[in-house]
C-alpha cells in the first residue's frame, strides 16, 4: 500500500496556500483578471482527470495489456474529477450572476432585438446557447464522466476482492459505453466551455484539438506519477518498457495536438474569411510571443527529446519533458481562454502563477490520498501476469 510521505503532504499544503493567498489577492485587486484566471487553471486539470477515466476504458475496450500496472494511478487521477467539476459548474453559474464575463453571450439584452446591446450573430445561436441549456450540459457531462469513473473504480476494487471475469466483463461493457457517451461530449464540453467564449468564432476541428491537448497532458500525467511511485520504491512491475510506451503516446499526442493546430490555422489563414481570422488576429496582435512559444514547446520539444527509442525508456528525460509539455499546455489553454475575455489586457503575473500552484497542490493532494485507499498494483486482472513481463 502507498503511503504519502510527510514531505509530500508539506509540498501539497505549501502549493495549496500560495494558490489560496494568490486567488485572494487577484480577486482583490483585479476580479476580471482572476475569473479567467481561475477557468484557466481549474480547466486544465479537469482535463487531465477527464482523460483518466478514458485512459482507463481505453484499456478495457481494447484489452490491452500493457498498462495494467498504470490502472490505479490512472483511477487516482479522476479522484480531482468531481472537485473540478463543482467548481467549473459554480464558475459557470457565476457567468450567470454576472459575477465574471468570461462568455459574452451571457450578457444581459445582447438577444433582445430591442436592446441597445443586441447582437444578432449571437442571438441566432440562442437555441444553443442559452443558460439553462448550457448549464444542463454541463451538469450532464460532469455526472456522466464521474459515474463512469465511480463504476469502473467500483469494478476494480471488486476484482481485486472476488477475481473472475465477471467484474471485468462488466468494466469491458461500461467502458464502450463511456467512450461513445465521451466521444461526442468531450468536443461538445470544447464547444460550450471554450469555443463560445469566442461566440461569433466556430472551427468544426475545435473539439479534436482540444481533446488531443486533453490526451498530451493526460498520458504526460500519468507517466510522470508512475515514475515518481517507481523511483519512492512502489510499482515494481513498472519497467522501462512500459514507460516507453507512455513516452510512445506522449509523442503521438504531440505530433497530433501540432497537426491539428497547424490545421486548423493554415485552413483559416489561407481562406481569410473576416468571420474566421478574427480569431487568430486576436491571437497575433496580442498575444504575438505566447502564440508563437505556445507552438513551439508543444511541438518542438517532444520531437527532439522523444523521438528516439533511448530517450523514451530514460526516466530522467521522460519526467524532464512532462514538465515542459505540462508547461506548454497550460499556455496553450491560456490562449483558449485569455484572449476571448481580457483582450489585450492579459497578464501572467502572481495571480495566474499562483493560482496554477494551488490548482496543483489540491490536484496532488487529491491525488496522492486516492492512491492509498487500494494497492498500487491490480489483483486477479486477466491481464496482469502479462503486464508484467511486457517487453518491447
Amino acid at each position: 500500500m502507498y503511503t504519502v510521505t510527510k514531505n509530500t503532504r508539506l509540498i501539497s499544503y505549501a502549493l495549496m496556500l500560495v494558490g489560496l493567498i494568490a486567488t485572494i489577492f487577484g480577486f482583490v485587486n483585479d476580479a476580471h483578471r482572476a475569473w479567467p484566471s481561475l477557468m484557466v487553471n481549474n480547466y486544465f486539470f479537469l482535463g487531465i482527470s477527464a482523460f483518466a477515466i478514458f485512459f482507463i476504458a481505453l484499456q478495457y475496450a481494447s484489452e490491452a495489456a500493457w498498462a495494467t500496472p498504470f490502472k490505479r494511478v490512472a483511477e487516482g487521477i479522476t479522484s480531482y474529477f468531481i472537485v473540478g467539476g463543482i467548481i467549473m459548474l459554480f464558475i459557470i453559474f457565476a457567468g450567470k450572476m454576472h459575477w465574471n464575463h468570461i462568455w459574452h453571450w451571457m450578457a444581459d439584452g445582447i438577444m433582445d432585438p430591442n436592446d441597445e446591446h443586441y447582437d444578432a450573430i449571437i442571438a441566432g445561436k440562442e437555441g444553443y446557447l442559452n443558460f439553462p441549456f448550457f448549464f444542463l450540459r454541463a451538469v450532464a457531462y460532469i455526472l456522466g464522466w464521474w459515474y463512469a469513473a465511480k463504476r469502473l473504480i467500483a469494478l476494480s476494487r471488486r476484482e481485486d476482492t472476488e477475481g473472475g471475469l465477471k467484474s471485468y466483463k462488466a468494466s469491458i461493457t461500461t467502458s464502450v459505453i463511456f467512450i461513445v457517451f465521451f466521444g461526442y461530449t468531450s468536443s461538445m464540453m470544447s464547444w460550450d466551455w471554450i469555443m463560445s467564449i469566442d461566440t461569433h468564432w466556430f472551427s468544426t476541428l475545435f473539439g479534436w484539438f482540444v481533446f488531443s491537448s486533453m490526451g498530451v497532458t493526460g498520458f504526460t500525467m500519468i507517466a510522470m506519477i508512475a515514475i515518481f511511485l517507481k523511483r519512492k520504491g512502489y510499482l515494481e512491475q513498472v519497467n522501462e518498457n512500459h514507460i516507453h510506451d507512455l513516452g510512445k503516446w506522449i509523442f503521438a499526442f504531440s505530433i497530433l495536438w501540432t497537426y491539428m493546430w497547424f490545421s486548423q490555422f493554415m485552413l483559416i489563414w489561407y481562406s481569410n474569411i473576416p468571420e474566421e481570422v478574427t480569431y487568430y488576429m486576436a491571437r497575433w496582435d496580442n498575444y504575438n510571443a505566447l502564440f508563437w512559444i505556445t507552438s513551439i514547446i508543444n511541438f518542438i520539444f517532444p520531437l527532439l527529446i522523444l523521438m528516439s527509442r533511448d530517450s523514451k525508456r530514460n526516466f530522467g528525460y521522460v519526467m524532464t519533458v512532462g514538465v515542459i509539455v505540462l508547461i506548454g499546455h497550460w499556455c496553450n489553454v491560456f490562449l483558449l481562454i485569455e484572449p476571448g475575455v481580457m483582450k489585450d489586457h492579459w497578464h501572467i503575473g502572481f495571480t495566474e502563477i499562483g493560482m496554477f500552484a494551488g490548482f496543483l497542490g489540491l490536484f496532488l493532494f487529491i491525488v496522492n490520498k486516492a492512491l492509498t485507499k487500494a494497492p498500487l498494483f491490480v489483483k486477479n486482472h486477466p491481464f496482469a501476469d502479462e503486464s508484467v513481463h511486457h517487453h518491447i
